[in-house]
């Protein structure tokens, strides 16, 4: 058996926040949207391809959800994407640093957290 690995991740978004979910995660993120399988294409669901993985954002009204769940996205350049999401009017959340992996906190439009990171050495070489 090969090793797992994550296939997709899946969040919530709101019924017909097509546009409002475009915006944030095609335009401003730069992910590639891909059509989601036909078997499934009358659903209310977009998906974009995020490194070898893929996220889904099906239709359901988010919750608020102050538990710490997250996702996280590794990008090239956490400052430009920083710059990016402040003049979109998003707010970029700091939080404790790892040495190796800078990273800060962000939610999408519809209140899900995700974590931004820049890999610039080896982190797990700081473990305990």
């Amino acid at each position: 058996m090969t090793r797992p690995r994550v296939q997709h991740v899946s969040i919530p978004r709101p019924p017909g926040s097509d546009e409002a979910t475009r915006a944030f995660y095609g335009a401003l993120l730069g992910l590639e949207e891909i059509p989601p399988p036909s078997a499934i294409a009358h659903l209310d669901v977009l998906w974009y391809r995020l490194g070898d993985v893929e996220l889904h954002l099906f239709a359901e009204e988010p919750h608020p959800d102050y538990s710490g769940r997250h996702f996280c996205i590794e990008i090239d350049n956490l400052e430009a994407l920083r710059a990016r999401l402040n003049a979109a009017g998003y707010t970029v959340e700091d939080t404790i640093a790892i040495p190796g992996r800078p990273r800060f906190f962000c939610c999408d439009p519809f209140g899900n957290r995700i974590e931004f990171t820049t890999i610039v050495d080896d982190y797990l070489k700081y473990q305990a």
